[in-house]
C-alpha cells in the first residue's frame, strides 16, 4: 500500500500505483516546460506557484480516469496540465482580488510583484494551457471553453452575491458548483475521454468530478474554521477574517434569522457581522463558531456530497481505479473532520 497524491490517498495496487506516479511526474514536466518564457522575468512568475507545489488533485483524477481505457493514450498528460495550469491562473487572480498575502506557504505573486503583474501572469497560464489545449481537438477545446465560463460565471456571481429573495445556501452551493466543480468535473472528464472510455464512463467519471468538486470546496470550508494548525494551507480561521461567507457561517444566519434560534445564535451572528480584523474578536467568532451546530451542519452537507460522487460510481466496473476514487471520497470527507 503506497500513499500518492493529496491527503494521503492510499494505491494498493501496485500498476494503477506506478501507472499513476508516472503521470504525475510527467505533469510536473509539463507544468515547467508549459511555464517557460523566453523572458525569464516571465518564467519565474509564472513558476511561482507551480514550484511551490500543492495537492495536484486535479490531475491525480485525470490519472485515476485514464485507468477506465487506455491510460498510456498521448493525450492524458497534456489534458492534465491543462487543468492545473487553469487552476493555477484562477489562484493568481484570486490573491489579487482576495489580497491575500500567503499562498501555498510563500509569498504570493501580488504580494511579491504587484497586482498588475500578477493578473498578467494568470494571463499568461491561461494562455499557455490554451495552446495546449488546441493540440487536444476541437471538442477538449469546447469542453474547456465551457468549464471556464462556469468558472467565471461562478466567480461573477458570488462578488455580486444573490439576488433578492434567493436562498444564501443555495446561490453559495450555485457558486462553488462553478468555481471549483466544473474544474474537477472537467478533469475526470478528460481523463475518461483521452483514454477512449465509452460515452457512458466519461458521463459518470464527469458527474463524479462535479460532486466531488463540491464536496472538496465544502471540506475546506469547514477546515477553515475547524483547524488549529493551518490543515487547509492557510492559517484557521482566514475567510472568517476576511468577511467571505462560507457554508458554516451561512447557515448560522439562516438559523439566527428564524423563530428556531436562541439569543446565543443571535449575538454569534451579529458578531460575525462586525470586523473581524480585530484579533479578539476574531478569536471569539473563531471559537463560536468551532461549537456550533452550523459547523456540524457544514460537515454533514461535506459528507452528503461526497456520498453523491461516490454513489455515481456504482455502475463502473469493481478494478483498483474505482476503489481509488472511492478512497478519494473518504479523503476528502477525512479533511473535514
Amino acid at each position: 500500500m503506497t500513499v500518492v497524491g493529496p491527503f494521503g490517498l492510499s494505491v494498493r495496487d501496485q500498476a494503477l500505483e506506478a501507472d499513476v506516479q508516472a503521470g504525475l511526474a510527467a505533469v510536473e514536466e509539463g507544468l515547467l516546460e508549459a511555464t517557460k518564457s523566453d523572458v525569464p522575468f516571465i518564467t519565474d512568475a509564472a513558476q511561482h506557484l507551480v514550484r511551490a507545489g500543492g495537492k495536484r488533485f486535479r490531475p491525480l483524477l485525470v490519472m485515476l480516469a485514464a485507468q477506465f481505457g487506455d491510460p498510456y493514450a498521448p493525450g492524458i498528460v497534456p489534458s492534465a496540465v491543462v487543468v492545473e495550469l487553469t487552476h493555477l491562473a484562477t489562484l493568481y487572480h484570486d490573491d489579487v482580488m482576495d489580497e491575500a498575502e500567503v499562498r501555498r506557504g510563500v509569498e504570493s505573486a501580488n504580494a511579491r510583484w504587484g497586482n498588475s503583474l500578477a493578473v498578467l501572469t494568470g494571463d499568461f497560464l491561461f494562455a499557455r494551457a490554451s495552446h495546449t489545449l488546441a493540440d487536444l481537438g476541437p471538442e477538449a477545446v469546447r469542453i474547456q471553453a465551457e468549464a471556464f465560463e462556469r468558472l467565471v460565471t461562478g466567480q461573477i456571481l458570488e462578488t455580486a452575491g444573490p439576488r433578492d429573495g434567493r436562498d444564501p445556501v443555495e446561490h453559495y452551493l450555485d457558486v462553488i458548483a462553478g468555481k471549483t466543480g466544473s474544474l474537477i468535473a472537467v478533469a475526470g472528464r478528460f481523463g475518461a475521454m483521452m483514454s477512449g472510455a465509452d460515452e457512458a464512463t466519461v458521463d459518470i467519471l464527469t458527474q463524479y468530478g462535479e460532486r466531488l468538486g463540491t464536496a472538496f470546496q465544502l471540506a475546506d470550508d469547514v477546515l477553515d474554521i475547524a483547524s488549529d494548525a493551518g490543515e487547509s494551507g492557510k492559517t484557521p480561521g482566514t475567510d472568517l477574517r476576511e468577511g467571505i461567507p462560507t457554508l458554516p457561517v451561512l447557515h448560522l444566519r439562516a438559523l439566527a434569522a428564524s423563530d428556531a434560534a436562541t439569543e446565543e445564535d443571535r449575538a454569534l451572528a451579529a458578531l460575525l457581522d462586525q470586523d473581524l480584523t480585530d484579533d479578539a474578536r476574531h478569536a471569539e467568532a473563531l471559537a463560536g463558531l468551532r461549537a456550533h451546530a452550523a459547523l456540524r451542519q457544514a460537515r454533514r452537507d461535506t459528507i452528503r456530497y461526497a456520498e453523491d460522487a461516490r454513489a455515481t460510481l456504482a455502475p463502473l466496473p469493481e478494478c483498483a481505479a474505482k476503489t481509488a476514487l472511492q478512497e478519494l471520497c473518504d479523503a476528502v470527507v477525512h479533511r473535514a473532520g
